[in-house]
C-alpha cells in the first residue's frame, strides 16, 4: 500500500512518477514462476525422498528425522531480517535479486551435503545403534538443515517482496495464481523425474537388504542407496539454481515499483528493522493474521513428515512409488490454484475462498484415513488429489490475503513476518507429525491407526483455522499500517 499523501521529498517522488513502468505480462509471470518451481523440487527432495529414506529404509526414529528436517523452518525468524535487509540495503545494485541468487546457490549446495550426513547416520545406526556417535550425526544433520533454512529465507523472502514490488492491485491475483501454480508444477516434475531416477529394482523391497553377521536381521545396503540417490541430489539442485537465475534475471530493473511507492526510499536513514517491527506490532490485525497463518499452515503440513512413510508402511510402496504420491497432490493443487485465481477469487472474495478450501481439506483428510483402512493405493491417490485441490484453493486465497496485508514501505518486513508464521508452523508441523506418529504407534500398535491419528488432528486444526479467519479484517489493517508509518516518519522529521 502506498502512502503518497505523506512524503518528505515530494519533488523526488514526482520525478519518479514521470517514468511510467510497464505492467508484468503473462509470459513474464510464468518466468517468475520458475523460481517457485525450483522450490517445489527442493521440497520434494527434502520431505519426499530424504524423510522417507531415513524413516523407512534407515530406520531412524520419526521424531529425530522430522526434528532434524524441521530445523530449516525453526530458523525462520531470520526471514524478517532478510526481508528488512532487502528493503533497506541493496545488493549488487538491486533490493531483491542479489539476495535471491545468493540464497539459491547456498541452499542447493547444502541439500547435497545434508544427504551425505544422512548416510553417516545410517551407517552409525547399523554399526552401534543409538550411540553417542549416531546422535552426534543427527545433531550435525539438524545444523545442516538450519543452514539450509537460512539460505532459503535469504532467497524466498526477497522474492515474495519482489512480487509486491512489481505488481498493482489489479494484476496481483493473477500473478499469484500463476507463480504458485508453478510451485506445484515443480513438485509434479520433481516427483516424476526423481521417481524415474530412483526406479531401480535393487533399491526396492527385499533387494535392498543385505545380511550382516553382526545383526540378527537383514539390514539395508546403504552403498546401494547411495549409488541411486546421490545423483538425484546433484542433478536436481543444479537445475533449481539455474531456474532461480532465469526466473529473476532483469525483472527488478524493468518492473519494480519500489522506488516510486516508498515514501522513504530517498532518505539516507531508511526505516530500520526496529522501526519496521514497530509498524508491524502496532497493527492488531497483523497479530490476528499471524495467528491464522500459524494454525492454517500447521494443519496443512503435519502430514509432510509421515505421508511417504505412510505409503511405505501401510501400502507396501517402494521409494519411487511413494515419491509419486506427490503427483496427484501436485496436480490437484495446480488445478485448485489456477481455478481459484481466475474464477473463485474474483467472485467469492479472498476470505470466503480460503474458508471453502479449509473445509475441503477436512473432507480430504477423512478420505486419506479411509484409504488406509482399505489398503487400496488407488483410493489413496484419489484422496491426495482432493487434498491437492483444497490446498490449491487455500494457497491462492491465503496468499492473496497475505499480499493485501502488506505496506509498501516495509514490504520485506511484512512478507518476512508472514513467512515467519508459515515457517514456524511448518517446522512445528513436521515435528508434531513425527511425535503424533510415535504416540500413535505406542497407543495402537497398528500402523493405519497411528497414521490416522495424524490426519485426524489435521482435520481438527482446519476447523480452528476457519474460526481464526473470521477475525481477519483487511480494511482495519490498511488504516492502522498507514497511521503507524506516518507516525514514525513524523517523529523522524521532528
Amino acid at each position: 500500500m502506498a502512502t503518497s499523501n505523506f512524503s518528505p521529498h515530494p519533488e523526488s517522488d514526482q520525478s519518479v512518477d514521470m517514468k511510467p513502468l510497464p505492467k508484468v505480462n503473462v509470459p513474464t509471470m510464468f518466468r517468475l514462476g520458475l523460481f517457485q518451481m525450483g522450490l517445489g523440487i527442493m521440497s520434494l527432495l527434502t520431505l519426499g525422498v530424504l524423510n522417507r529414506v531415513m524413516i523407512d529404509e534407515l530406520k531412524v526414529l520419526p521424531l529425530i528425522a522430522a526434528g532434524a528436517i524441521a530445523m530449516h523452518q525453526f530458523v525462520s525468524p531470520a526471514r524478517i531480517w532478510f526481508g528488512q535487509m532487502s528493503d533497506s540495503k541493496p545488493l549488487f545494485g538491486y533490493n531483491r535479486t542479489g539476495y535471491v541468487w545468493i540464497g539459491a546457490a547456498i541452499f542447493t549446495i547444502v541439500s547435497f551435503l545434508a544427504l551425505q550426513v544422512v548416510w553417516q547416520i545410517g551407517s552409525s545406526l547399523q554399526a552401534t545403534g543409538w550411540s553417542v556417535a549416531t546422535y552426534s550425526w543427527a545433531a550435525v544433520l539438524a545444523l545442516m538443515f538450519a543452514l539450509y533454512g537460512l539460505a532459503l529465507s535469504a532467497s524466498s523472502t526477497p522474492f515474495a517482496a519482489l512480487l509486491v514490488d512489481i505488481t498493482d492491485e489489479d494484476n496481483r491475483s493473477r500473478l499469484i495464481g500463476i507463480v504458485w501454480s508453478m510451485l506445484m508444477i515443480g513438485i509434479v516434475i520433481g516427483a516424476i523425474v526423481s521417481s524415474r531416477l530412483l526406479e531401480r529394482p535393487e533399491i526396492c523391497g527385499a533387494a535392498l537388504l543385505s545380511y550382516d553377521p553382526s545383526q540378527t536381521n537383514k539390514v539395508v545396503d546403504i552403498a546401494k542407496l547411495q549409488q541411486a540417490v546421490n545423483p538425484v541430489f546433484i542433478i536436481m539442485p543444479a537445475i533449481v539454481f539455474g531456474l532461480s537465475v532465469l526466473a529473476t534475471l532483469g525483472i527488478e530493473k524493468k518492473y519494480s515499483r519500489f522506488n516510486s511507492r516508498s515514501t522513504v526510499v530517498a532518505r539516507e536513514d531508511q526505516i530500520s528493522l526496529g522501526k519496521a517491527l514497530k509498524v508491524l506490532t502496532a497493527n492488531r490485525q497483523a497479530g490476528v493474521f499471524f495467528g491464522f497463518l500459524l494454525v492454517l499452515t500447521l494443519s496443512i503440513f503435519m502430514q509432510d513428515a509421515v505421508l511417504e512413510p505412510y505409503g511405505g508402511e501401510v501400502f507396501g510402496m517402494c521409494i519411487s512409488q511413494t515419491t509419486r504420491l506427490n503427483i496427484p497432490f501436485g496436480i490437484g493443487t495446480l488445478i485448485g490454484i489456477s481455478s481459484t485465481g481466475f474464477l473463485l477469487l474474483p467472485r467469492l472474495g479472498k476470505k470466503q475462498t480460503t474458508k471453502i478450501g479449509c473445509l475441503g481439506a477436512v473432507f480430504s483428510f477423512c478420505l486419506i484415513i479411509m484409504a488406509g483402512f482399505s489398503g487400496n493405493a488407488g483410493v489413496l491417490m484419489g484422496s491426495l488429489l482432493c487434498f491437492g485441490l483444497s490446498s490449491g484453493v487455500i494457497t491462492a486465497g491465503a496468499t492473496s490475503l497475505m499480499l493485501d496485508l502488506t505496506a509498501a514501505e516495509t514490504a520485506g518486513t511484512f512478507i518476512g513476518a508472514w513467512g515467519l508464521s508459515q515457517a514456524m508452523a511448518r517446522g512445528l508441523a513436521t515435528v508434531l507429525g513425527g511425535v503424533v506418529l510415535n504416540v500413535g504407534k505406542t497407543l495402537f500398535g497398528v500402523p493405519v491407526l497411528a497414521y490416522g491419528l495424524v490426519f485426524a488432528l489435521q482435520a481438527v486444526g482446519m476447523l480452528v483455522a476457519v474460526w481464526c479467519l473470521r477475525q481477519v479484517n483487511i480494511q482495519e489493517f490498511q488504516v492502522n499500517a498507514k497511521t503507524a508509518i506516518a507516525s514514525i516518519l513524523e517523529k523522524e522529521l521532528d
